[in-house]
């Protein structure tokens, strides 16, 4: 049936559009996932130092997201997109006089406004994929368009592994694994800074000059009616009241918190799990890209698997899974570890759209792009948890166990978070329908 279709004809071209935006924010996380190790040995930083990468990076979401919302409620999708690209621009072109500087705080200064203007690109995007169609098919919808964010994530890493990690002089090891780089004279290691830090500038300056070709591209393009933001102007805080009455939307926020989190930390850290086992950067760098095929591959699957499967149970499912592999993680030592934590990725594939899809299904339309922004202002998760992380691997050994297997026990954590939500929401969604059919059946007598 037309009503039932997952995407409408007359929403085709658009669909396709704005599904292309999520390449582009995937290729922003995933290429400054493995520079947190990179800056670390090449600025002679601490872990929990390096990880002040994703504070900024995800810091710059809580801090846009409301203003973007709001900016969207005054204006029109489009305008809220342009604004994005503009800003993510903005953020890319500021690592040239970060690198000519050679200082830590502006690169993180750089990605905090790139990520201003990925910010206002999810607020955008999310809802407006849900809006291309029936509620029905909303969450399905949405988990399809960010199957196509990984391939942005895989384009990221490859770039990280085979043009950025390989480079980086600093990273070179002695005959028995160990990194060079400290032992070198102060001259030496000023020399090989300068190298390194134009290396990982280089491909922020590229996505920049892709990002104003997509911004140009929309710009030029007409926008019907139906692709503008269609809300009510309503009061801010009676939306926020509405909001946080919403059980199942105020549990989505903190469940999308704690997925993030989890997310970022199993992503950042797997380089320096496989460093523990005395792999190099670069080859590390390739057991993340077979982590993000197998998210991706996973992302496909959890879609098909909905038409079957109620996707609040889905979602409880898949934490079980992840909470399972994220344990392997930790207790075992050696590649059978590692394998493990690169398992999670599957489990973890099919979480944020369908938290952010169950948490928005009966949010009011006029509550959407402020409910939409505080789903993305939840992604401040990402910059909480990994400096946590980092402080724990700094440690060296915690219970005689290594430092960087224990520290997982943080994501464990957060997917037992994620699977009590699914788990609450899917019994609060069946006992609405017992009422339901209580109802309909008292109608009838």
């Amino acid at each position: 049936m037309q009503q039932n279709r997952l995407v409408e004809r007359r929403y085709l071209f658009t669909f396709i559009l704005i599904t292309a935006l999520f390449a582009l924010w995937g290729f922003a996380n995933d290429i400054t996932n493995p520079m947190v190790a990179a800056f670390q040995t090449v600025m002679e930083i601490s872990a929990a130092k390096a990880s002040l990468i994703q504070f900024a990076f995800y810091g710059g979401y809580a801090t846009m997201a409301i203003p973007a919302a709001l900016f969207i409620r005054r204006y029109s999708y489009k305008s809220g997109i342009m604004l994005g690209l503009a800003l993510y621009a903005a953020g890319a072109f500021l690592f040239i006089p970060a690198a000519a500087c050679q200082r830590f705080s502006y690169f993180c200064l750089s990605l905090y406004i790139l990520t201003f203007g990925l910010a206002f690109l999810e607020t955008t995007a999310n809802p407006f994929i849900l809006s291309l169609g029936t509620k029905a098919t909303s969450t399905r919808r949405l988990n399809l368009a960010q199957a196509f964010n990984p391939l942005g994530s895989l384009a990221g890493m490859a770039v990280a592994s085979l043009v950025v990690l390989p480079q980086l002089i600093s990273d070179r090891r002695d005959a028995a694994g160990h990194i060079i780089f400290p032992t070198l004279t102060a001259a030496e290691k000023a020399s090989i800074r300068i190298h390194d830090l134009d290396v990982i500038r280089n491909p922020y300056v590229a996505i920049g000059c892709v990002v104003l070709l997509i911004l140009l591209v929309i710009a030029l393009k007409k926008v019907p009616p139906r692709e503008t933001a269609t809300e009510l102007p309503t009061d801010a805080r009676s939306t926020v009241g509405r909001l946080w009455r919403n059980k199942t939307y105020r549990e989505g926020v903190v469940a999308q918190l704690f997925y993030v989190a989890a997310q970022i930390m199993v992503w950042t850290f797997i380089i320096h799990y496989a460093d523990h086992l005395g792999i190099n950067k670069a080859t590390a760098q390739n057991y993340n890209i077979v982590a993000m095929v197998l998210f991706l591959c996973g992302r496909f699957v959890s879609t098909a698997l909905m038409k079957y499967v109620n996707s609040r149970k889905l979602l409880a499912l898949f934490a079980v899974g992840a909470a399972a592999c994220t344990l392997g993680a930790v207790v075992i030592v050696g590649m059978a570890g590692l394998y493990s934590l690169i398992g999670i990725s599957v489990f973890m594939s099919l979480m944020f759209p369908t938290i952010y899809g169950i948490a928005l299904e009966d949010v009011d339309s006029q509550d959407t792009s402020l409910g939409a922004a505080f789903l993305v202002m939840a992604i401040v998760g990402g910059a909480i948890m990994p400096p946590l992380q980092g402080l724990v691997i700094d440690c060296g050994t915690v219970l005689g166990q290594p430092a960087v297997n224990m520290s997982f026990v943080l994501p464990l954590l957060c997917f037992v978070v994620v699977g009590c939500y699914g788990l609450r929401a899917w019994r609060r969604q069946r006992g609405k329908a017992e009422r339901t059919d209580e109802t309909v059946n008292l109608q009838c007598l």
